[in-house]
């Protein structure tokens, strides 16, 4: 995808990282705004309504991280993350609450004769829900409404359910699986989609529907709504609630000590980015940033946009050269996450050079090693920017590549298994840096499930910046391929 204006809204501030999660600083209508131009657009993207409970399972959840991380808007649903966001010395400018951002899009969406469609929840709670904002939005086109029945991501029909929704050419895709199951399911089949904008809605189809009641608006301001829906569902919430303020009070207190910092002094002046120097033709559209002694709020105030120009060119990548920072905070990381996230949707490719002590520390922390790819010197960075994404042959004969045999019925009963092998094949490959090929000549079943798993793995391949080729697709797979338009599985 290239990088758009509605990929890049209009901000309050810097952007910074919350034990992971990178919030976009932005108010509601600012939020409305990006949408806006993401709907007129015509391309797809996804936008995240992140709340505590999503903050604390990122915390443990590598592929919602790296959800998130791609995610073209990051809001955040909870006023103790606005709190966070002052502790960690970036305030956010307040609450973007999903159940607040959806009922005002409906709003805009009968305004500008926008269609929006319906995904998820319980049958008769969506239905009740698309009455109720018939009722209240009476000139609103209504693209269509599905409840699949409840299962297991990986058994999920994604081809009947992304062709159906495509059928009706909607401008906004409402997704109510919960969390993590819906942000997955959108991450997966978004673009299949097709919708301009789509969103992970949660609970708020309850309270479309009236199923549910949104707590007083007192409680909303205060913090407290938290506590309203656990007096509502406190056999469902209670164990959920406890657990998501255990990790998120403890993890955000760590963060906050490791990022705390002597008073700031003035920021230096921002650095342009400059070619890599380099005999070879090639690596001379590699650009190279510094990183200050500090990369703190006011820092990335002073440089953001220098850094965010360096990647309007036509380079194959940027490396940031970290070894002279001796001091990052939360909005220092959320610039490099900004960063990473701007290069992941041009098609280039970032490194992190000779990381100090102090960005390895807070990359370890908040478990986003595996998000930036890290090199110990210039020269191998660029080696890395270079191979990236290139067939098995541009390795040289040092770069085996790993292979993994599948055979027999690749189905919705085995994908967890599969699943598990692949990504251990996967982490030796980031390691080496060996290309990995999937053999799948045996394969003698595939189904929905199996190819769902082959598209996860090119994605989380793609990531981590591993060529993944599968090879040797039996007749069975080809025919499966062809049938859900998937043959772009197998391109080299």
């Amino acid at each position: 995808m290239n990088i758009t204006d509605a990929a890049s809204p209009p901000r309050s501030g810097p952007s910074l990282s919350i034990l992971g999660v990178p919030f976009d600083n932005v108010t509601t209508d600012q939020a409305l705004a990006a949408i806006s131009g993401m709907v007129a657009s015509r391309r797809p993207h996804y936008i995240a309504t992140a709340n505590v409970d999503f903050t604390a399972l990122a915390v443990y959840d590598e592929d919602l991280r790296r959800i998130l991380l791609d995610a073209h808007l990051v809001v955040c649903d909870g006023m103790p993350l606005v709190w966070a966001s002052r502790l960690l010395g970036n305030a956010l400018p307040e609450r973007v609450a999903g159940s607040d951002l959806v009922p005002k899009l409906l709003a805009i969406a009968e305004e500008k004769n926008w269609s929006v469609f319906f995904l998820g929840g319980k049958k008769e709670v969506a239905e009740k829900a698309v009455q109720k904002v018939q009722e209240r939005h009476p000139k609103l086109r209504i693209a269509g409404m599905l409840s699949p029945p409840f299962q297991p991501l990986h058994e999920m029909n994604h081809a009947a359910i992304c062709a159906e929704i495509h059928s009706t050419d909607p401008d906004l895709l409402f997704v109510s699986f919960g969390c993590p199951k819906q942000e997955k399911w959108i991450a997966m089949n978004y673009q299949r989609a097709a919708a301009p904008v789509t969103i992970g809605v949660g609970a708020t189809i309850d309270f479309l529907a009236g199923h549910m009641l949104r707590a007083p608006l007192w409680m909303q301001k205060t913090g407290l709504e938290w506590l309203y829906r656990l007096l509502q569902e406190p056999r469902r919430l209670f164990k959920r609630y406890a657990t998501d303020f255990v990790v998120f009070g403890f993890t955000i207190v760590k963060q906050w000590w490791l990022t705390r910092g002597s008073k700031h002094t003035e920021p230096a002046m921002p650095r342009a980015a400059t070619p890599a120097k380099t005999s070879d033709v090639r690596l001379s559209s590699v650009a190279e940033l510094f990183c200050p002694d500090r990369l703190d709020a006011a820092e990335v105030r002073a440089i953001e946009q220098v850094w965010m120009d360096s990647l309007e060119g036509q380079q194959e990548g940027i490396i940031i050269d970290c070894a002279g920072a001796q001091f990052i905070d939360s909005t220092g990381l959320g610039l490099l996450m900004r960063m990473q996230k701007r290069c992941r949707h041009s098609g280039k490719h970032l490194v992190l050079v000779a990381t100090s002590p102090a960005v390895h520390k807070l990359l370890q922390m908040t478990r986003l090693s595996s998000i930036f790819t890290q090199a110990d010197s210039r020269e191998e960075a660029l080696n890395k920017i270079l191979n990236a994404g290139l067939p098995a042959s541009a390795f040289g004969t040092k770069a085996t590549p790993l292979r993994l045999d599948w055979s027999g019925a690749v189905t919705t009963s085995s994908v967890e298994s599969l699943w598990r092998g692949a990504l251990g094949v996967i982490q030796n490959a980031a390691d080496a840096r060996n290309p990995v090929v999937i053999d799948l000549h045996k394969v003698q079943v595939m189904d929905s499930g199996g190819l769902g798993l082959m598209a996860r793995l090119k994605d989380h391949a793609t990531s981590r910046h591993i060529y993944l080729r599968f090879a040797n697709a039996s007749p069975v797979v080809h025919e499966s391929l062809r049938h859900e338009q998937m043959e772009y599985l197998l391109a080299a």
